[in-house]
């Protein structure tokens, strides 16, 4: 059985500076349109890859834009990778690919389309951590190949907290009902404050990489500060996501001490988990589920969300709240069926750990 190749729609590509480009307001309202028409994630505003591109590229990046019949109907932020190769922009803190595209567009066309049009030669294209609900992994071709990212849990918010409660495993709801009979007995008093205010963001912010800084992240490099790249960005995003009303921070409160926070964006319905920490000191209580659970509670009874998206990998905690997962995934294009068979080789050399060949190194090894 033969595969029938996915033929490049007629596009005519423009490339620029992609942080330049997406400061203009003109091309972000393009982006946002694309955006829009094709999940509407606020991870993938604009706004969001213009921060990214700002705090964490290289200047190298390029906004490539598709038009068709004069109008743009592709937008992707682009980076060299390697020697011959492309690839979206992937800073960690976007935990999707930077990538926009009219909804009846196949992204293997897109990709086809995109390697014979960007400057140079382009042996291999990839277009890295995509949502299955953006675009169905297609099969693989000759000259394309999905790998697995990582497996990511949701949620739905539909009918009564209770109904949805009663449905979690009983070991949960016993050790967190046992968890604030306890805090009662000990006199200690328990909030959930919910920040939104662009002038909250920075405070919030500041607290939350406090108590980031006093755990495990801090050796590790990645817990947020206000003075490194990490702080930069999650405090400029959420302050300009908060103007826009889309900014969530819940912080819980034992007494007067900060024990858990989440970091949130909040936008047609959809509240997406950026960041969570807790007080890694308590060791007899678990203050992260105890916010979850009133976060839960409030976001049922509220009606603002339809669903939560996780978007990191799937831990024990999220199986604990949903059954729901689906799984990201990477889509390389390669220019020639050789360099897609070359790349093959190598990964099998790789994995056979044998010398790989010598030629130049494909994306999607």
């Amino acid at each position: 059985m033969t595969t029938t190749e996915v033929e490049p729609p007629p596009l005519n590509w423009t490339l620029g500076d992609a942080a330049a480009a997406l400061a203009v307001a003109d091309t972000a309202r393009e982006w946002d349109r694309l955006n829009g028409l094709r999940g509407d994630v606020v991870i993938l505003s604009a706004r969001a890859v213009r921060t990214g591109l700002d705090v964490f590229g290289s200047g190298r990046e390029k906004l490539v834009a598709a038009r068709s019949q004069g109008q743009v109907v592709a937008m992707l932020v682009i980076e060299p990778q390697g020697h011959l190769q492309w690839r979206t922009f992937q800073p960690s803190q976007l935990p999707l690919g930077a990538w926009v595209a009219s909804p009846d567009l196949d992204l293997r066309a897109i990709g086809d389309s995109l390697l014979r049009s960007i400057p140079g030669l382009c042996l291999a294209l990839s277009i890295t951590q995509i949502d299955p609900r953006a675009a169905v992994r297609p099969e693989d071709t000759p000259r394309h190949r999905c790998d697995d990212y990582i497996d990511t849990a949701w949620l739905d918010i539909e009918g009564t907290f209770d109904a949805y409660w009663a449905a979690r495993g009983k070991n949960l709801r016993q050790n967190l009902r046992k968890q604030r009979n306890k805090l009662g007995t000990d006199g200690v008093r328990t909030e959930m404050r919910v920040w939104q205010a662009e002038s909250d963001m920075a405070a919030a912010l500041a607290r939350y990489g406090a108590l980031e800084s006093a755990g495990w992240k801090a050796g590790s490099g990645t817990a947020i500060h206000p003075d490194n790249s990490q702080g930069r960005f999650y405090r400029r995003l959420l302050e300009e996501s908060a103007r826009a009303g889309e900014a969530r921070v819940y912080e819980y409160l034992f007494d007067d001490r900060t024990v858990a926070m989440n970091l949130c964006l909040l936008h047609a319905g959809i509240l997406i988990v950026l960041k969570t920490t807790y007080d890694e000191s308590i060791r007899a209580l678990s203050p992260a589920s105890l916010l979850r659970e009133e976060e839960l509670q409030a976001l049922f009874a509220s009606q603002e969300v339809q669903r939560i998206e996780y978007f990191g990998r799937v831990m024990d905690w999220h199986t604990k709240l949903t059954e729901h997962r689906r799984t990201l995934y990477h889509l390389t294009c390669y220019r020639w069926e050789w360099v897609a068979r070359l790349a093959q080789r190598r990964r099998q050399a790789r994995a056979n750990g044998t010398p790989k060949p010598e030629a130049v190194s494909a994306t999607g090894e």
